[in-house]
């Protein structure tokens, strides 16, 4: 009897793994020569759409090419992201600005590029040749400088990394634009993912995680095996598979008993891809340094100053004046008086890594001098600004305890770290994708897979902050051309937004993609405020944006073709927009 019930308390148990340690470079070893077949199998894919002479035939090469890049996506995007963006970057220009004497102007190649020429009336032979060309040749770089160097962290991050580039990017159609095969890339993804895990397995100590982790990974490529673009359920994947799968991700964790260096934009062991726990703030502060650090002091304190009219020249004006709570911090106006441009919104304004319209701040801090200056704003300098601030003893006891002393860059991080701390993911549509409540409409939840797929919004404003910052390592911020008509809608508007900065002819009408959350509360809408309502803004979008309305729009990033969205449609799309309201 002792050694029946002494069995049946050993079966609950938790299974301890069995399996033999493994040496990390030994798994590395394994990493690098799946890595390097697949490398190699897409540079041959690439060199034989050249080979081949019917354009059927080239396009089921690319396919074949496509595919091993997808298997490869995983590693490369980890290991060397900026030659992952070049070879899978959209179908245009590439122009860097460093300042106003190192500027580059590239032109586009790899996957993007090859599958729309492809899919030419006409095909282009020879800049086909030539793109497939570089494609190749800057992949045979990377096989010829391919080690790998990964530590069980570097595994982790970058299963992680792709989960959520799935999740957020992958399954929107933003980089397959012609054929629309993001679904059975995403599952091409999780095979690599698959073996990876598989790989390590010898690092779990347990054994239901261990499968539990591969089990679910083979149901979301059984999910997305089944999936039709246009009616995929993507609302369903992320809550049900993604989250699943880095919640999985943070056990293993766990379980390896890692402990991370650092920490990137995303936070270690996140479960979540819509909560405030989702990122660390710090890493979109270029001034994260220990003094400066955010806390609720300094928070308080820049909430003080944000509202304080005294800090500019004739005291009547205040951060807040412009920037009203109620309206998700804009003014409801279509440009406040003597401004040239809509007021935009705050919450969520830190999670990007450019400030203005046109995205001449590379800060918060930097973006409150441009307001210290203004004319038409605060009216003075940061020495009068910092004046003002000492001559207030609350002010100078307050600095003294959180900086140690008053200055201007202090004055303008501690508004700085205000802003940083709105934004809480707390709308209907966060918590019902958290599983916190059950209470989205089917129309909601149509309108976000419409925004995701069909409608293209997510291709331009990626979740999770839906505005343009590129998940997911968060270390660019597109700008976009889409044509935004002048207020009487004759034409397109003369605001030549981010050519401004530098004059470069071919940011002519480039604004930054703003955010989506809170929208019900920021109308009007553009740059300009053209828009009063949200029906007019996806009418716009849905016609093909300026291109779509007859304009002259020199570069411009929006594809021209109309969305056929329904009247149905346009509804669920906008009852979505309005469910990402926050309490």
């Amino acid at each position: 009897m002792c050694l029946f019930l002494v069995s049946i308390i050993s079966c609950k148990q938790e299974k301890t793994a069995s399996y033999t340690k493994v040496d990390n470079q030994a798994l590395v070893a394994r990493v690098q020569e799946y890595y390097s077949k697949h490398l190699d199998s897409c540079i041959s894919n690439l060199e034989e759409i050249n080979a081949v002479e019917e354009v059927s035939e080239k396009l089921k090469k690319y396919k074949l090419a496509r595919r091993e890049f997808k298997l490869i996506e995983p590693i490369l995007s980890f290991v060397d992201k900026e030659n992952y963006k070049s070879l899978n970057s959209p179908n245009l220009l590439r122009i860097d600005e460093e300042d106003a004497t190192n500027i580059n102007i590239r032109n586009p190649f790899g996957f993007q590029v090859i599958e729309e020429l492809l899919h030419e009336n006409e095909v282009e032979v020879v800049a086909l040749k030539d793109t497939v060309n570089i494609t190749k040749n800057r992949l045979k770089l990377i096989a010829a400088n391919n080690t790998l160097y990964l530590k069980k962290h570097h595994i982790l991050w970058l299963l992680r990394d792709q989960i959520a580039r799935i999740a957020l990017v992958g399954i929107t159609g933003f980089d397959s634009p012609v054929l629309e095969q993001s679904l059975i890339e995403a599952k091409t993804n999780y095979e690599t993912l698959f073996f990876i895990i598989n790989t390590y397995k010898s690092e779990f100590s347990k054994d239901s995680l261990y499968s539990d982790f591969l089990n679910e990974l083979q149901i979301a490529q059984k999910v997305l095996q089944k999936g039709d673009f246009e009616s995929f359920n993507r609302y369903d994947f992320i809550k049900n598979h993604a989250h699943k799968q880095l919640e999985l991700l943070a056990k293993t964790s766990e379980d390896w008993k890692v402990e991370f260096p650092l920490t990137m934009a995303f936070n270690n062991n996140i479960t979540s891809l819509f909560s405030k726990e989702t990122f660390n703030i710090n890493f979109f502060n270029d001034y994260h340094q220990l003094e400066n650090a955010m806390s609720d002091e300094k928070i308080a304190l820049g909430k003080k100053l944000f509202n304080d009219k005294s800090l500019s020249k004739d005291g009547v004006m205040s951060c807040a004046t412009c920037h009203i709570k109620d309206k998700a911090f804009t003014d409801g106006l279509a440009t406040f008086p003597k401004q040239k441009r809509n007021t935009p919104t705050l919450p969520y304004a830190a999670y990007q890594q450019t400030f203005f319209h046109d995205g001449r701040a590379g800060s918060l801090e930097g973006q409150i001098v441009g307001v210290v200056e203004n004319k038409n704003e605060f009216h003075t300098n940061l020495e009068n600004l910092t004046e003002t601030v000492k001559s207030d003893s609350v002010y100078t006891k307050s600095f003294t305890d959180l900086y140690g002393k008053v200055t201007d860059f202090n004055i303008r991080n501690a508004m700085a770290n205000y802003i940083r701390s709105l934004g809480d993911f707390s709308s209907k549509f966060d918590k019902n994708i958290n599983n916190k409540e059950n209470t989205l409409t089917t129309s909601e939840i149509n309108g976000f897979n419409l925004f995701m797929g069909k409608a293209k919004c997510a291709t331009c404003h990626f979740p999770p902050v839906f505005n343009g910052t590129v998940p997911p390592n968060f270390t660019e911020t597109e700008v976009e051309s889409i044509g935004v008509p002048n207020l009487e809608e004759t034409g397109l508007d003369d605001d030549l937004g981010a050519y401004d900065i530098f004059k470069t002819e071919e940011r002519k009408y480039f604004f930054k993609t703003s955010t989506v959350r809170n929208v019900s509360k920021t109308a009007p809408y553009m740059h300009n405020g053209v828009y009063e309502t949200l029906e007019q803004v996806v009418d716009f979008y849905n016609k093909g944006g300026g291109q779509g309305l007859g304009y002259k729009v020199p570069n411009q990033t929006l594809p021209l073709d109309k969305l056929n969205l329904s009247e149905k449609e346009i509804k669920d799309l906008i009852a979505f927009m309005e469910a990402l309201t926050d309490e």
